[in-house]
């Protein structure tokens, strides 16, 4: 079942942290390298497009999880404006959908429509800043990338569910908690002893030296244990901490009868 409600948007004032987790139909081991690549180039460009910020994510073979920032919807007076929005569209649609946007937008300009060219923008925003057309959207299009594969030549959906959510608080430890177990299921389930290991994962593309997956992740380090402003840490300071942080969280310890118990399983 999708947590995730539309009655969440527009009641913070400021952004909103989702953990968001979906599987693979019959839980089908068919996540494989390119599987992983395709989403991961799929989740970027979507990223961008509807505004949102992926600060931790975790591709495995029949699921993902990703923990998603949302930002409040801006004001009117700092939407983008219409080049702004083609240069997003062309990003994450292609030319043909940008090109077809902005002679639509110039047309109604040109002929003093400027009512009819807001609607066709609201139309773009009023699916983006929101974590269900972020993660709906995704989804179809790497389902729609794999069904078109010569090898699969499968039709239907990939995923068992829509997806599942929990909104997760920003104050404290409870965003580095849950990037940390993000980062940390590949080593969960014994793929590899170190998450650097793994560059399907956040961390690991940060260990390869990604930016975008540093910044999300020193962000996260940033953040004051006891509330307060977020602290701004370089990125090679952020991702030293959370680094520290995700091996904290990732120690063994015995479990006083000759077992070994792992924190953050």
């Amino acid at each position: 079942m999708n947590r995730t409600s539309r009655r969440f948007k527009g009641l913070s004032q400021g952004p909103e942290y989702f953990h968001c987790v979906s599987r693979v139909v019959d839980r089908r081991m068919v996540l494989k390298t390119d599987e992983k690549e395709e989403f991961i180039r799929i989740m970027r460009i979507y990223e961008a497009f509807y505004g949102v910020r992926i600060l931790s994510y975790c591709i495995m073979t029949n699921h993902f999880h990703l923990l998603i920032e949302v930002p409040k919807r801006p004001a009117p007076e700092d939407l983008p404006n219409d080049e702004a929005l083609v240069g997003k569209v062309s990003a994450a649609l292609g030319e043909v959908a940008a090109r077809g946007l902005r002679e639509e937008l110039k047309h109604f300009r040109k002929n003093g429509m400027a009512q009819a060219a807001e609607a066709l923008r609201e139309r773009y925003f009023a699916r983006m800043w929101d974590v269900s057309s972020y993660m709906q959207v995704v989804k179809q299009r790497f389902t729609q990338w794999y069904n078109r594969s010569r090898k699969r030549k499968r039709k239907g959906t990939l995923w068992e569910d829509r997806f599942r959510s929990v909104l997760v608080a920003e104050e404290g430890d409870a965003l580095k908690t849950m990037a940390a177990y993000i980062d940390l299921n590949p080593v969960r389930a014994g793929i590899v002893q170190d998450p650097g290991d793994f560059r399907w994962s956040s961390y690991g593309e940060a260990m390869g030296g990604g930016k975008r997956a540093i910044a999300g992740l020193a962000w996260i380090a940033g953040i004051p244990a006891h509330g307060g402003e977020n602290r701004k840490l370089s990125p090679k300071a952020g991702l030293e901490a959370y680094r520290c942080a995700l091996f904290g969280r990732a120690e063994t310890r015995t479990d006083g009868v000759g077992g070994v118990v792992k924190r953050g399983a």
